[in-house]
């Protein structure tokens, strides 16, 4: 049961780091529609701030799965 519900987690915080990866594109590509510079530049470095920590949860959840299942496949031969 303890590993069923690591493994739900680690989907939940991947699909969640996805979703914030996307919408941190989507932010970034709307900072290019401002006017304003200001406006711009607030929104510039938040949609990068949220995408490089989306992407990095992404990259160790995503390699704590990959490990995991590889020792699962492991120890089951």
């Amino acid at each position: 049961m303890e590993a069923l519900f690591w493994w739900v987690r680690h989907v939940v915080f991947t699909l969640a780091g996805v979703f914030f990866l996307a919408f941190g594109i989507q932010v970034l590509v709307a900072a290019y529609r401002l006017r304003e510079p200001f406006l711009f530049l607030m929104t510039f470095f938040a949609s990068n701030l949220m995408i490089l920590i989306s992407a990095a949860l992404l990259v160790v959840f995503l390699t704590r799965m990959i490990r995991k299942y590889l020792d699962i496949k492991k120890t089951a031969k």
